[in-house]
């Protein structure tokens, strides 16, 4: 079962329960996978991968705007944003440990043959592609840069 066909059947399933913060996450998330799926051409079905990048874009989102909801002393619109992330979040894969991701990275360097950190480039086009939807690019980018220098 593909990611958008779980999403629909879990918008059925929290209607059933009435969760409504759950119900809201869901909706939303398949309101952007519809978008995605439209701007195709033709009639493909959207990959697991590309929805996957769109469910992580609306967690970031929502945490951003958690962030500043609680620099405003919005607190209650905060905790909304948060549960809705936290929902979003279950249809993310598992996130690699800081250990796997410094492996994984040291095994990149190694393939790469890169020394220093001017090169950082090549290991990161590299590093991105592999490691896609298990690390953040960001966490990606610290271990590299702490790798190489």
């Amino acid at each position: 079962m593909s990611l958008f066909d779980q999403i629909s059947k879990d918008i059925m399933a929290a209607m059933k329960a009435r969760e409504q913060v759950r119900l809201e996450a869901l909706r939303g998330a398949k309101k952007e996978l519809l978008e995605a799926k439209t701007a195709k051409p033709q009639s493909e079905d959207l990959s697991d991968a590309e929805a996957v990048k769109i469910i992580k874009k609306m967690v970031k989102q929502r945490k951003d705007a958690a962030q500043i909801f609680t620099e405003q002393n919005r607190a209650d619109l905060a905790e909304g944003e948060l549960a809705q992330a936290a929902v979003l979040e279950e249809y993310l894969p598992a996130s690699m440990s800081p250990e796997q991701l410094e492996a994984a990275v040291k095994e990149i360097i190694a393939q790469t043959g890169v020394t220093s950190i001017k090169e950082m480039g090549k290991v990161m086009g590299l590093a991105n592609k592999q490691l896609a939807g298990q690390a953040d690019g960001k966490d990606i980018s610290d271990c590299v840069k702490r790798l190489l220098a």
